[in-house]
């Protein structure tokens, strides 16, 4: 046989030993995690549910998930262990404060604007501009506008009081 009819079949046990070490690697970081858990913790179980570690056993975990309710999990049912700011950021709203610039960033564009009038207000305010001609110009009437606008420069400016004392 010819090592080129063999290489295929190299690559594919190949991929294949590195994707089940991978998985094994996997499955022994969530066993190593699920045994560092000791009562206090905060943890995330498969279903989605949060709750603070009370009591670990061998193959069970007792969690207190509110008030008065107290849950019996396997082991194996226990998602993620969390850390404290996590757990406390998610269940209880709490942000660990990790900035000290204060800088906050808005989640929409209404408070970006300086105005200080009701959205009402400002509505009706634009209501009562004079509307504006999008329109394209006739070019007899641009060079009109350009005109006017060589003579308004030209004329002389009134002003006030001493510019024309002397």
């Amino acid at each position: 046989m010819n090592i080129v009819t063999l290489l295929p079949f190299i690559v594919l046990i190949g991929a294949m030993v590195l994707m089940t070490r991978s998985a094994k690697k996997k499955q022994q970081q969530a066993v190593q995690m699920r045994n560092d858990m000791q009562p206090g913790s905060g943890v995330r179980t498969i279903g989605g549910m949060y709750a603070t570690v009370k009591e670990v056993n061998e193959d069970t975990v007792l969690v207190d998930a509110g008030p008065g309710v107290e849950l019996l999990f396997a082991k194996n049912a226990i998602g993620a262990v969390l850390s404290d700011d996590e757990y406390n950021r998610i269940v209880h709203g709490i942000e660990h404060d990790l900035k000290t610039d204060g800088a906050v960033v808005p989640d929409d564009a209404s408070s970006l604007t300086e105005t200080d009038e009701p959205a009402a207000d400002a509505a009706s305010d634009a209501s009562d501009d004079k509307p504006v001609d999008l329109g394209k110009k006739d070019a007899d009437d641009a060079a009109d506008e350009v005109a006017d606008a060589k003579a308004d420069e030209a004329a002389p400016k009134k002003t006030d009081g001493e510019a024309d004392a002397k």
